[in-house]
């Protein structure tokens, strides 16, 4: 053992610092318990006063020779706490060099992870001008007037978008309130930019959207067609109509702003390690069951879905752009999809030998989550549950076996569509959407997407 501190033990500074992580995970707005957590000034000024203990502590212990065997050992315990798998992703850097400028490292993740509302801004803002003023009224007779002083010194921000340059170590000397200053105007400059996107991929979702055919016209031009041109031409130019809404509509879906925001969620939320995504999936199917509520457990498999594709997103964008018309019926495209899973079972186990670890995860999860209550799945986009479901997972033959029922009019949980019952087929229902996204997912060209 190294640590030879006289005033308190390894063991006892550790816990201090574990109270601290506690209070850091709280800063991000909730509870353990998925409650919001309150944040008023006085509960902020708190948080900085750990901060000022543990950057007045390491600043002694480590600028002092005597310490440097303790400051290593502290380091390791700290790095030993910060690499166990329930350790939040987000902390991970946590080390002496952070926790000597606690206050600041804490004053980030109140800025960057807690939703700024304007009762959170108000109260982060009270707090930091009051840890200020305390700290200049321990050395400073008129420290109002300092303090004013001190900020009219600070340079004009930059309002233009531009991040500005991260200059100052620790909050000692400057404050907190040039560095609240920076970091908010960091913020404000990401939001900016985000905002600056979303508007950007409205617009585009929106040209997709409204340059799809809508019924009236499509089907005006179907009986248009049936009197000016051959059989041959009109199934031609009606298919060739139909695939263009379905992918259109698919397209619409992937660049929806509540999908990107989903996707966003999923990427950090898979991003952490498995076995905390899977304690709040857990906690949220059981929740779910005690509720009683569907639109939970859809909204949670739409989620893990999306979370099977974030590294594809950009490929999945660009095979629909790809698509083009070929003139397959939906009976001939289904069979094809068939063949993928019956035929060819050499290609879907090597596939599946290549597929990224997380993805198998998400899927086992997901299965086991689904079971008895696969008829969910019709509550998805189409495309979605086509593009994140490999042929090589067993949710991918319970899919292609629940759209055979249907294919072929057979009792199930959900009825998408009448044509069976109606004795017509599948040419432009529900059910052939779903086949046309298997299809153009998982054979359509040399190079299926899935």
């Amino acid at each position: 053992m190294s640590w030879n501190h006289p005033d308190i033990s390894l063991d006892q500074f550790m816990k201090l610092i574990k109270g601290f992580v506690d209070i850091l995970i709280l800063l991000s707005g909730y509870q353990s318990s998925g409650r919001l957590a309150h944040w008023d000034s006085q509960n902020i000024k708190k948080v900085f006063q750990w901060g000022l203990f543990f950057e007045n502590f390491l600043g002694g212990f480590s600028s002092s020779d005597d310490y440097v065997d303790s400051v290593m050992e502290l380091d390791g315990a700290i790095s030993e706490m910060t690499s166990a798998a329930s350790f939040p992703k987000g902390l991970a850097h946590m080390s002496t060099a952070t926790l000597a400028m606690a206050r600041r490292f804490a004053l980030e993740h109140l800025i960057h992870s807690l939703p700024l509302r304007d009762a959170h801004l108000r109260a982060l803002l009270a707090a930091t001008v009051e840890m200020d003023l305390e700290e200049l009224s321990e050395t400073e007779h008129d420290f109002l007037n300092v303090y004013i002083n001190k900020l009219k010194l600070q340079e004009t921000p930059n309002l233009q978008g531009i991040v500005p340059d991260r200059k100052i170590g620790n909050c000692a000397g400057d404050g907190l309130t040039k560095y609240a200053v920076q970091e908010l105007l960091k913020r404000w400059s990401v939001v900016s930019l985000i905002s600056t996107v979303e508007t950007g991929l409205d617009v585009l979702s929106q040209s997709v959207r409204h340059s799809s055919w809508s019924e009236f016209d499509d089907n005006l031009l179907k009986e248009q067609l049936k009197h000016e041109n051959t059989p041959a031409t009109v199934d031609w130019l009606v298919g060739s109509l139909t695939w263009k809404r379905w992918k259109s509509n698919s397209l619409s879906y992937f660049l929806d702003k509540r999908t990107v925001q989903l996707v966003s969620g999923a990427s950090m939320v898979f991003s952490s390690p498995k076995i905390q995504w899977l304690q709040i999936f857990e906690r949220l199917n059981l929740n779910d069951l005690a509720g009683g509520s569907d639109n939970v457990l859809c909204e949670t498999i739409e989620l893990m879905l999306l979370g099977c594709i974030t590294s594809r997103w950009t490929s999945v964008i660009e095979h629909l752009l790809s698509v083009s018309y070929d003139f397959h019926t939906i009976s001939e495209q289904f069979h094809d999809v068939c063949d993928l899973l019956y035929g060819r079972s050499t290609t879907i186990k090597s596939k599946q030998e290549a597929i990224n670890t997380q993805e198998t995860d998400i899927l086992e999860c997901l299965s086991g989550m689904l079971e008895g209550q696969l008829h969910h799945f019709w509550k998805i986009s189409p495309a979605l549950g086509a593009v994140a479901i490999p042929s090589w997972s067993p949710l991918f033959r319970l899919y292609l076996s629940e759209i055979q029922n249907q294919v072929r009019g057979d009792l199930s949980t959900m009825r998408c569509c009448d044509c069976a019952h109606n004795r017509k087929e599948h040419n432009d229902c529900e059910l052939a959407q779903r086949i046309w996204c298997l299809y153009v997912f998982h054979v359509y060209g040399s190079h299926p997407i899935a």
